[in-house]
């Protein structure tokens, strides 16, 4: 075993197979049977693959035949290895010796094992004739953590076993090397001595003899130890009878003997006690069981699996510490095969740095000049470009050394996008460093800017860059599902929806909602990356990063026109439920709760304001346009139409004052919108037929002004007068016409924005409205029109001083001129 927990028996068939028979291994990456001339760090890695059964996977106790390739024979092969080519790391190796005697069993195979618990076994081979009896211990355990297995008082109760009994602490100290002590329990405390000077607790064998038992032997003897993959393992022998009878039990190998185990804590040695001593074991960590050493058990199916396998060497960035990085020689490398010469970080040989994402770590190097810092996707390093394979470097290169009397100061940032895993190595030589774990930190480091949403129940985060632009929603408040929108509302709105599945799994998709049901809700392909989504207590944070620009406008998929401009405020909206599918959504997907309003995102300032409700200005926008182009113009035209025929200049008046009227008040209320929209868009209907209006009805005065001299009287009118009158009409009920139709898009142009519920209802009132109004038209042309009729025929009867009536106006002056006034029935011409 080096290092996956591998373990097994091989057996050389004949020419072209082995058998591998109890095989134990913790899956790898890209593992193979792989042959090399040696077992160093430059015949390994120049080593090749001997077979094409691949190992792939968790091996349990299992037994196989494995073939040579055809190209490959036994004489090539000095050392036949488990390999894994995507780290360039030995799991294990036999070496294959010619001609020589047979080697002892490694130390970690033993005859017998008996599983203990879940995460602790015990190992052990008997040899009666040399009366001893080589036990391990081995546990997937801290590494400040002890193991402790013994003999118990054979007079003993079961309720009281520990009292008396014999035990041996295993453990890792402080520098990194194994340690076995004998001990013995005289009471359920830590040890201490009291004041007559007598000790008692777990203690070790010497401690109980005071100054006398420095010398006292030790009757277990350390063999061998390890710590890979989180789990500690320690081989010790033992005696089986020539044992210390004070405090030490003898072990009848034929006999059933009852045994004690425990784990827990350790603590170190201080100035007081210069021992490692075993702290309280807890509820669950200890038992006991019948032991016959003699018997054969064969319990342990498989390898142990640590929840933590890096932790023998693991050193966690500190934003406000450097870590310091030099070089020396490799003494237990965690990442075989070696070369002579690794990185130390904190003094610690190769450890595993653990980064957060956002929080910048700065390394004070000091490795030499040979060694040149870098942090590289690549896990052998030594520059990957020299090998003709591509990586990403992160930080770091060629001028990243230095030496302890002049260090280089390298700061690196690991940002959202970098992955989980990458590794640290020197520039000059392959597989000096190690692995870097890059986990999340908050979201408020990971993220150059955050807001909080509308009701303070959602967060956005987000990271512009200069194509593209990061994103993190996390809800505030427990929720099956968690959605934001980018629009004034859900609806026409571009939405991304993350949520867990059943499994565990968190997922990231979008869509387009175009309505109020889920038949409205259409699932896009927008080129999503770095997608996470994950839940703490219910509580659910979703990221990715998607282009600002979706380069495909020339499609017709809806995505393309989601574009992000970091120049112009983002509306963005939320939404929580209790569930979300893949597909087959219905009604039940709907959201439990939502914002009651978008909140403008600034997105390269930083900030953030709540879109104001701008329903009561767009109502009172669109009554001032309704007073102007519903009563105030159609009814100044009706005055110069119909009112004409009255004595005096009644009916100007009124046209007038209407007319310049409406205009104020239509001016007033496109200021007022403009105001309030903070811009004049041309994006809708409305908007088109609204400006066209507006255009005609500010033509009219400036047509009045332009109005060329009615005729004298007899006269006939000038040409350029009879087509002033024309386009002063035209213009004038066209812009009726125009305004009428403003008015309606705009009241669906209200519905749609804020879905009010009576606009419906309105449009109706509005049309009635406007239907009575044309009655009206129809109604008065009708007499005018016999007014007229009267007027023609009763003039025939005139024989002096039967002028025509001039039905022209000056529509900017409100009163007539002297030549009108010579026209007034009173100035008529008397017959003779």
């Amino acid at each position: 075993m080096v290092q996956h927990q591998l373990r097994g028996s091989l057996k050389i068939r004949d020419d072209c197979s082995f058998r591998v028979s109890q095989f134990d291994m913790l899956p790898g990456s890209d593992v193979h049977w792989w042959g090399a001339q040696a077992s160093d760090f430059d015949n390994l890695t120049a080593g090749f693959i001997v077979s094409n059964y691949g190992l792939n996977g968790t091996y349990n106790n299992s037994t196989f035949d494995v073939h040579l390739l055809s190209n490959v024979s036994w004489s090539m092969i000095n050392v036949l290895a488990v390999w894994d080519r995507a780290t360039a790391s030995d799991f294990g190796h036999v070496v294959l010796r010619k001609d020589a005697p047979a080697s002892p069993p490694p130390p970690t195979v033993f005859e017998n094992c008996k599983v203990l618990s879940k995460n602790f076994r015990l190992r052990w081979s008997l040899n009666v004739s040399e009366d001893s009896l080589e036990i391990g211990l081995e546990a997937a355990t801290g590494i400040t953590n002890y193991m402790a297995f013994g003999w118990a008082n054979s007079s003993a109760q079961d309720s009281d076993l520990m009292i008396g009994a014999d035990v041996v602490v295993a453990g890792f100290k402080e520098d990194g090397m194994p340690f076995v002590d004998d001990f013995f329990i005289t009471k359920y405390s830590e040890c201490v001595r009291n004041s007559d000077g007598v000790a008692q607790g777990v203690c070790p064998d010497s401690f109980y003899e005071g100054p006398d038992g420095v010398g006292l032997v030790n009757n277990s003897m350390l063999v061998y130890g390890h710590r890979k993959d989180g789990v500690t393992f320690v081989r010790y022998r033992r005696h089986l009878t020539k044992v210390d009878g004070k405090y030490d039990h003898p072990v009848n190998h034929s006999a059933n003997m009852k045994v004690i185990w425990a784990l827990g804590r350790i603590k170190p040695p201080d100035s007081i006690n210069p021992y490692y001593l075993p702290q309280n074991h807890g509820a669950v960590n200890y038992g006991h069981l019948v032991l016959n050493v003699s018997e054969h058990v064969n319990e342990c199916t498989g390898p142990l699996d640590a929840e933590d396998k890096e932790d023998q060497g693991l050193i966690t960035a500190d934003a406000n510490v450097p870590l310091v990085v030099s070089s020396a020689p490799a003494m237990h490398y965690p990442n075989p095969p070696n070369p002579e010469k690794v990185l130390y970080i904190n003094k610690k040989e190769a450890p595993v740095l653990r980064v957060e994402r956002g929080v910048p770590v700065k390394f004070s190097i000091q490795a030499g000049h040979d060694v040149a810092l870098y942090i590289t996707s690549d896990p052998l390093g030594g520059n990957a470009t020299t090998r003709n394979l591509t990586e990403t470097i992160y930080a770091g290169g060629p001028e990243a050394h230095g030496v302890q009397a002049s260090p280089t100061e390298l700061v690196w940032a690991p940002d959202r996008n970098t992955p989980d895993h990458v590794y640290y190595h020197s520039l000059f030589d392959q597989k000096m460093g190690w692995k870097v774990e890059v986990v999340d930190g908050g979201l408020s480091d990971m993220y150059n800017n955050s807001v909080i949403l509308d009701d303070q129940q959602v967060t956005f985060f987000w990271t512009l860059s200069k194509d593209s632009i990061s994103i993190a929603a996390r809800g505030e408040k427990k929720s099956g599902y968690i959605a934001i929108g980018f629009g004034s509302g859900m609806v026409n709105s571009y939405v991304y929806v993350g949520w867990i599945d059943d499994t565990g799994v968190g997922h990231v998709n979008t869509y387009w909602i175009d309505g109020k049901d889920a038949s409205s809700i259409h699932g896009t392909q927008e080129n999503l990356t770095h997608v996470r989504c994950k839940t703490e207590n219910g509580i659910i944070t979703f990221e990715f990063t998607r282009p600002l620009d979706p380069s495909c406008r020339r499609e017709k998929r809806v995505e393309c026109k989601n574009i992000v401009d970091p120049t112009t405020p983002l509306k963005v909206v939320w939404a929580m439920g209790a569930k979300w599918t893949d597909d087959h959504l219905t009604d039940r997907n709907m959201h439990s709760s939502t914002s009651n309003r978008a909140i403008l995102v600034h997105l390269m300032r930083g900030s953030a304001e709540a879109e104001q409700d701008l329903l009561p200005v767009l109502a009172v926008h669109g009554f001032m346009m309704f007073v102007a182009w519903g009563i105030l113009f159609p009814g100044g035209i009706l005055a110069a139409r119909y009112l004409k025929h009255l004595k005096g200049d009644g009916w100007y008046r009124i046209h007038v004052y209407l007319q310049y009227s409406g205009l104020v008040i239509v001016l007033l209320a496109l200021l007022f919108a403009v105001a309030e929209l903070r811009g004049f868009y041309f994006s809708s209907t409305h908007v088109k037929f609204g400006f066209a209006t507006i255009l005609l009805a500010c033509i009219q005065p400036a047509n009045a002004f332009l109005r060329p001299p009615k005729p004298a009287n007899g006269e006939q009118a000038s040409s350029k007068r009879v087509i002033w009158e024309c386009f002063h009409t035209i213009v004038g009920r066209c812009a009726i016409v125009v305004g009428i139709a403003a008015l309606f898009t705009g009241m669906k142009h209200l519905g749609d924005r804020y879905d009010v519920e009576n606009v419906h209802g309105l449009r109706w009132a509005m049309a009635i409205w406007f239907l009575i109004g044309a009655l009206i038209v129809i109604y008065l042309e009708y007499h005018e029109r016999q007014r007229i009729g009267r007027q023609i025929s009763g003039r025939g009867n005139w024989v002096l001083g039967n002028l025509e009536e001039d039905d022209s106006v000056d529509l900017l002056r409100p009163t007539r001129t002297s030549a009108d006034k010579e026209l007034q029935p009173s100035a008529r011409w008397k017959s003779s």
